[in-house]
């Protein structure tokens, strides 16, 4: 009966000790400063939009590939898990194009004029010119999902509990305390740790590669009968440009910002008035042509990414006599690659315990 502790209850964490919890024998306890229903700008699960749009390179693409039948069977199969199935659209602008085929770009999978996910989703078709908005080169559409993150996050709870996981809150210094808190009280074999963004804090880790991310958006009653994200805008590198609306009411997010080692908490209002802006632009139907003015803002809200300097890690390492298993640096991907990360953590802590691959 391995004991694992899980340190983080984000959707890398849970989705972790969900598919450990799949596992006969396991025996699991989630350590966590922040839980579902928490609101605080180090812990980005709550403030994600959450959907899935490919942002790897074909090459990184296996996290992805092995999400979204997953979530796609959320969404047709389990509509209490909060999510919903939704068409998307991405648009490539003409003032982007020359920097897109050059690579170095902050969503490189995304805008690429051939996507690899071309393959991925069987209803993908390239936009014809008359359906392309002012200003844009090409674009793409495809059905995805957009996630009800204030429901998801308690129904992976729920599905962790059913199979006995114990969830206890902790603020740890060092990754090594997780070694003693097993809620069994006896040696814990094996720590994971999916602690994201505190990654850079924590003790026994600290790793510096890893960086926040700023978004900032606006989240609003109104509809859209779309998603839609370009791949730029007109307000600077910061900033970009998505329209959202979550399962089961909850509330259209508008985006956004990309800022790369801010750390501010606070909306800006100038800034949330670009989103609005330009959202209404990207849809115009959320407002019916009404312009800003037509919004029905809910709140304006600030989330940091977990970004990664080199990409995610996932790999395992001995720390202080007890083997840990890491799955961070998601950056703005962490839904959308939940399950495939969260299998190559079970695999990792099956070569730990010195399991028979299936």
């Amino acid at each position: 009966m391995p004991n694992i502790v899980v340190v983080g209850a984000g959707v890398s964490g849970l989705t972790s000790a969900y598919l450990l919890s799949k596992q006969e024998g396991n025996v699991i306890t989630v350590i966590a400063k922040h839980m579902p229903g928490d609101y605080d700008i180090e812990y980005a699960s709550p403030w994600a939009g959450a959907n899935v749009l490919p942002m790897a390179t074909e090459k990184n693409s296996s996290w992805e590939r092995r999400t979204w039948p997953e979530v796609k069977r959320l969404a047709v199969e389990v509509p209490e898990a909060g999510i919903h199935l939704q068409k998307s659209r991405v648009y490539r602008r003409e003032k982007d194009l020359e920097q897109l085929r050059k690579g170095g770009y902050n969503f490189d999978g995304l805008f690429q004029e051939k996507p690899w996910y071309e393959s991925l989703f069987d209803d993908f078709r390239e936009l014809s010119k008359d359906e392309l908005p002012e200003g844009m080169a090409s674009g793409c559409e495809f059905g995805s999902v957009c996630i009800n993150v204030m429901l998801y996050m308690p129904w992976l709870v729920g599905q962790c509990r059913a199979n006995g996981v114990v969830f206890r809150r902790g603020n740890l210094k060092h990754i090594s305390e997780a070694a003693t808190l097993s809620h069994t009280g006896g040696k814990v074999d094996v720590i994971v740790n999916t602690t994201g963004l505190m990654a850079s804090r924590l003790g026994g880790v600290m790793d510096h590669k890893v960086v926040p991310v700023r978004g900032q958006v606006v989240v609003v009653r109104n509809e859209s009968p779309y998603m839609v994200t370009k791949s730029g805008t007109d307000d600077g590198d910061g900033e970009v440009c998505y329209v959202m609306t979550r399962a089961v009411g909850g509330g259209t997010v508008l985006g956004g910002t990309y800022q790369k080692g801010n750390w501010e908490s606070q909306p800006d209002a100038n800034c949330a008035m670009r989103i609005m802006r330009r959202a209404v632009e990207a849809a115009p139907e959320l407002t019916g042509g009404k312009g800003v003015e037509g919004l029905d803002i809910i709140r304006h809200g600030v989330g940091l990414r977990p970004y990664r300097e080199g990409g995610v890690r996932i790999e395992k390492e001995k720390i202080g006599g007890t083997w840990v298993v890491h799955n961070y640096g998601h950056a703005g991907w962490g839904y959308q690659g939940s399950y495939g990360c969260a299998q190559d953590v079970v695999g990792l802590v099956d070569e730990i315990l010195d399991r028979p691959k299936l």
